[in-house]
């Protein structure tokens, strides 16, 4: 039997990445809407209620209006908007954090995935909340680097403008009011006393990201080296499919640089511990379309109908 896949908001990036996952499956039946009834709501509700999952790749306000439109009580709706990452009733869709996370998906009908930067940030300071490493009221600054294709289809249009104001030629700091939209589940996911610092930057490459997290050792809960701390995210992420633990002693790390586009085109994460027994900083690397969106919707999707659940995926 295949099932049957909507996607409300085929048209936009995150809508057609999943589209690129589904095109070597032969267990997956797409609805398609003709391009002329996108926003017609009697056609959406239609083919919301005839799919087994829908996914929605939309603005969270369209997000939340497509919810209200579901009927039929055994479709699944997975959402790519900031609009229920943080709500009650809604499974959060990280399944490497726990056996909680991962069965909520598999038996939830409501999976939110997750923001890209918020991926990063709780890949990496989950664990360390979760085995007592860092406090939950750790003053936790974050850094950012992407590429423009997380910003959606207008800044993509913006930034590959031939005519386009040399202020795109170089990395933009954004979100300069400490108001960026994934803080929340950041804060929430992680049990967090305070929302952290954020520092993100957008620049002039299409897809890939790196979250980085400054800690300092002498503000940890317990003694704990840079060795020390891979080895506890190797036993955190053991079964982890998409989720790599690199080792200290490596080639990335001994080059001393650490590209924000590495992990471009893939839908699996890399973790890095780096610095000194007094400084350490936290890096993760993946694709801001892969692991930081569409990949981890169609994760979601996998383990919800029991799947393999990095079927389709590229790791």
């Amino acid at each position: 039997m295949k099932h049957k896949i909507f996607i409300d908001g085929s048209e936009g990036t995150t809508g057609l990445k999943i589209f690129d996952r589904f095109k070597e499956r032969d267990d997956i039946e797409i609805l398609r809407i003709d391009s002329d009834k996108r926003k017609d709501l009697a056609e959406r509700r239609r083919l919301i209620n005839k799919s087994d999952v829908t996914f929605l790749c939309l603005p969270d306000e369209a997000a939340r209006e497509s919810v209200k439109i579901v009927d039929n009580e055994d479709v699944i709706v997975i959402d790519a908007s900031t609009a229920h990452r943080t709500k009650s009733g809604w499974s959060y869709g990280f399944p490497e954090l726990s056996a909680e996370h991962r069965n909520g998906i598999a038996a939830g009908k409501r999976i939110s995935v997750p923001g890209c930067h918020a991926t990063g940030f709780i890949a990496l300071i989950y664990p360390l909340i979760t085995k007592g490493i860092v406090g939950t009221d750790y003053p936790l600054t974050i850094g950012s680097v992407s590429g423009y294709s997380g910003a959606g289809k207008g800044m993509i249009a913006e930034y590959e403008n031939e005519a386009r104001i040399k202020d795109y030629d170089a990395p933009r700091l954004y979100a300069l009011a400490q108001n960026h939209k994934h803080l929340p589940e950041m804060t929430k996911v992680c049990g967090l006393n305070q929302e952290p610092l954020f520092n993100p930057v957008i620049a002039d490459y299409f897809q890939g990201m790196v979250v980085s997290a400054p800690l300092y050792t002498n503000r940890f809960l317990k003694k704990c080296n840079i060795n020390e701390l891979v080895n506890i995210y190797q036993e955190f992420y053991n079964d982890a499919k998409l989720i790599n633990v690199i080792p200290a002693e490596n080639e990335v790390i001994s080059s001393n640089f650490l590209c924000s586009n590495g992990m471009a085109g893939r839908d699996d994460l890399n973790i890095y511990a780096v610095g000194n027994d007094e400084r350490i900083v936290l890096y993760a690397q993946f694709d801001n379309l892969g692991k930081g969106a569409s990949g981890a919707a169609v994760q979601c999707m996998n383990i919800a109908l029991g799947y393999d659940e990095d079927k389709g995926l590229v790791i």
